[in-house]
């Protein structure tokens, strides 16, 4: 199992900081079934031993930074001292999946229809990474021309659902055809969506200063979306190579880990309070 999730995410091509790989389990044990997830939280490992998985490949790190304890008393030690007991083993890939192709982004363009797809930021020429159709993110064309206010609905109708949902920034009528994707955090690639010249960039974790100033300059519109939203139509793709790269039984959490869990919009303004005199 992890010889085949190496040969189709190699770690060398996640960035110097990440970390994936194995990282809890013996190399050669026999696994029979595996639990995709975003994020290994309790929740879902807590799926993964009602399941009775013999692994979780996950997209995001558990141990991404350092840690001095793994003990029972600390949040990530439950979760391993948890893993370990059920004998349940964890891979991460994690931006070595965001960078393949096909990888994070494509499964993310597939929601859209997305077509004539490359990359949006290639890595650097010598980087293991670099080559072929690697990169982070994917650039395509809609089936059919949107607005804006259409594309945000359509993303909110095709993207798993959140309490977060999504919301854009841009004119409501500017016409959409070249859409830009990344999912999770993105605002790291603005500059790149702009060079590009799309007509919108959809990914996660946008920041107020970042997103004013880039439309200000005229950067093409932005599309929010929730962060596990962007990564979990990666899961489908994930699992459905395992299975018939293995012959393994693959699950794919449904469980959303976005921690936003309450929305509330602005009351319409036929339905606001009247004002009192005192």
């Amino acid at each position: 199992m992890v010889a085949e999730l190496e040969l189709r995410y190699p770690p060398a091509w996640a960035e110097e900081w990440d970390r994936v790989g194995l990282v809890l389990g013996e190399p050669c044990a026999p696994v029979r079934r595996v639990l995709c997830v975003v994020d290994v939280v309790p929740e879902t490992v807590a799926e993964a031993v009602e399941a009775g998985v013999d692994m979780i490949v996950a997209h995001h790190p558990l141990l991404l930074r350092g840690v001095s304890s793994v003990a029972p008393t600390t949040y990530k030690g439950r979760i391993v001292h948890r893993l370990i007991k059920a004998d349940v083993a964890l891979y991460v890939a994690h931006t070595n999946a965001d960078v393949a192709d096909p990888g994070v982004s494509d499964a993310l363009a597939a929601r859209f229809g997305l077509t004539g797809l490359r990359p949006l930021h290639r890595p650097a020429p010598g980087s293991p990474a670099h080559g072929a159709g690697r990169g982070i993110g994917r650039i395509g064309e809609l089936p059919e021309p949107m607005t804006l206010a259409e594309l945000t609905r359509h993303a909110a109708a095709v993207l798993p659902a959140t309490t977060w949902g999504v919301r854009a920034a841009g004119d409501p009528g500017r016409s959409v055809r070249t859409l830009a994707v990344s999912g999770g955090s993105g605002d790291s690639f603005l500059t790149d969506a702009a060079a590009a010249g799309v007509d919108a960039f959809l990914t996660a974790d946008l920041r107020h200063h970042p997103a004013g100033e880039h439309l200000a300059t005229g950067g093409p519109a932005l599309l929010d979306a929730a962060h596990w939203a962007t990564e979990r139509p990666w899961l489908d793709d994930l699992a459905a190579l395992l299975r018939e790269a293995t012959g393994v039984q693959t699950l794919v959490s449904d469980l959303d880990t976005d921690p936003w869990t309450v929305h509330a919009a602005p009351p319409a303004a036929d339905d606001k309070e009247p004002d009192r005199e005192g």
